[in-house]
C-alpha cells in the first residue's frame, strides 16, 4: 500500500521546470519519497491535479516515436493517423487506469447480524495485461469470505470494483491475486479469505507458442481457509464448474 507523505516531504517546485516532462516530475516525487513504482503499483498519490492530461500528451508523443520506429508512414496512412492518441488514452484511462487513480470508495457497514457463514462472490470478469509483453489477460475470479462479528461488510459490487482497480495494471497473474487478497483482507478483516482466478493469457495465444487452449488457474487462501481443509473443499466445491 502507498505510504502517506506530508507535503513538507515533497521537493519545492522549481520555477524553471516548465519544460520538464511531467513523467520526470512524478518520478522525482516517487524517488524522493523512496516509494516503489513498479508496473503493478498505484502511484495516484504522487500525481498532482491536471498532470494526468499532460501525461497523456507525453505518452502520445512518445507513442508516435514508436510507430515511426516501426517504419509506419504517419503522414499518409489514414488508418494510423490518430493511433498514438488512442493508444495513450487506452493505457492511461482504461487498461492501466489502476496505476493512476485512487482506490474506489467503499461504503462499509458493521456486521450487525454477526454473520459467520461462507459467502462467495463470482465469477467476476477480470481484465489485465501481462507486464512482459503488454498483451491482455482475461478471465474469471471467485472470492470466498468467512466473516466474523468484527468484519466490515461491503456491497457485492465493491468486490468487483476492487478487482478492476487492482487488475487494471501491467502485471503477472500470481502477483495480482495476492495484491487483491491483501487489499480485501485489509478493508474487511474476515476470519478467512479465498480467491481463485482462471485466465487466458494472450502473450501465450497471440505470440510465442501460440497455444489457444491453455489457461492459468491460481488461488490464494488466508486464515481459516488455509487452516481448515473442510472449509477449503467446501469453497472449491461451490465454485461453478469453470470453462
Amino acid at each position: 500500500m502507498l505510504r502517506k507523505i506530508d507535503t513538507a516531504e515533497r521537493p519545492e517546485p522549481d520555477a524553471g521546470d516548465e519544460g520538464t516532462p511531467v513523467s520526470v516530475k512524478i518520478r522525482e516525487r516517487l524517488l524522493a519519497a523512496r516509494q516503489r513504482f513498479n508496473a503493478n503499483d498505484n502511484i495516484a498519490e504522487f500525481i498532482e491535479p491536471g498532470e494526468l492530461e499532460s501525461l497523456l500528451d507525453e505518452v502520445e508523443h512518445k507513442m508516435k516515436d514508436v510507430l515511426e520506429a516501426l517504419v509506419i508512414d504517419l503522414e499518409n496512412d489514414h488508418n494510423t493517423e490518430n493511433t498514438a492518441r488512442r493508444v495513450a488514452k487506452m493505457y492511461l484511462n482504461e487498461v492501466f487506469r489502476g496505476r493512476y487513480v485512487a482506490p474506489p470508495s467503499l461504503t462499509e457497514f458493521p456486521n450487525a447480524e454477526h454473520l459467520n457463514e461462507l459467502m462467495i462472490v463470482g465469477p467476476i470478469t477480470v481484465r489485465s495485461a501481462c507486464s512482459h509483453h503488454f498483451c491482455p489477460i482475461i478471465g474469471k475470479l471467485w472470492i470466498g469470505v468467512m466473516p466474523n462479528e468484527k468484519t466490515n461488510v461491503i456491497g457485492l459490487s465493491k468486490y468487483a470494483r476492487l478487482a478492476e482497480w487492482v487488475m487494471s495494471r501491467p502485471q503477472i497473474q500470481e502477483e495480482a491475486v495476492v495484491q487483491l487478497a491483501d487489499l480485501i483482507q485489509e478493508r474487511t478483516q474476515p476470519d478467512g479469505l479465498a480467491l481463485v482466478m482462471e485466465a487466458e493469457h494472450f502473450c501465450m495465444q497471440w505470440r510465442g507458442v501460440k497455444e489457444m487452449d491453455s489457461k492459468m488457474i491460481n488461488s490464494v487462501m488466508r486464515g481459516v481457509f488455509l487452516k481448515d481443509p473442510n472449509l477449503r473443499r467446501e469453497f472449491l466445491a461451490l465454485i461453478p464448474r469453470r470453462s
